[in-house]
């Protein structure tokens, strides 16, 4: 959320709970008609324009500068490039309150480890951070193709 959203936002709750309700004068025991409340003004608030979700799993790369750096399990692997390559696939927070720091890859004759590192960006400082969750993807380069070997998630460990 932005200040001016903030500042937007707080200005409407003052000005719509912070008068006071106009005292009435006594009714006379003949006059028992209701008066209606006092109207309230209603100042609307923009927001800047949201952009609509976009198809599939949003494409990151390693940032190699994260704080807070943990291992992060991912969802789905795919060979890619004739199995010279892995697309992986995970739910993450948005950027810069996460991101990924790097990925490590460890190949033997049987298996392919990889591990996803996440963190917080250091351009996160003083930024509000929502909690949502959101796909993320990114692919890796193996030595040789991945061919009959097993592929594992370093985080499940």
């Amino acid at each position: 959320m932005t200040k001016a959203t903030l500042l937007a936002g707080s200005l409407v709750l003052a000005t719509s709970c912070a008068t006071a309700p106009a005292t009435r004068p006594a009714a006379s025991s003949a006059s028992r008609t209701p008066t209606p409340p006092p109207a309230v003004e209603v100042t609307p608030v923009t927001t800047a324009p949201t952009t609509a979700p976009s198809e599939g799993p949003q494409p990151v790369k390693p940032t190699g500068d994260a704080i807070n750096v943990r291992k992060v399990r991912w969802t789905k692997a795919k060979p890619v490039s004739k199995g010279k390559k892995v697309q992986l696939t995970w739910w993450s927070g948005v950027a810069p309150c996460t991101v990924l720091d790097r990925v490590k890859v460890k190949e033997t004759t049987k298996k392919v480890t990889i591990t996803l590192y996440e963190g917080t960006s250091p351009k996160a400082r003083n930024t509000s951070c929502i909690m949502i969750a959101i796909e993320k993807t990114t692919t890796v380069k193996l030595k040789k193709a991945l061919g009959k070997r097993v592929l594992v998630d370093g985080a499940r460990r």
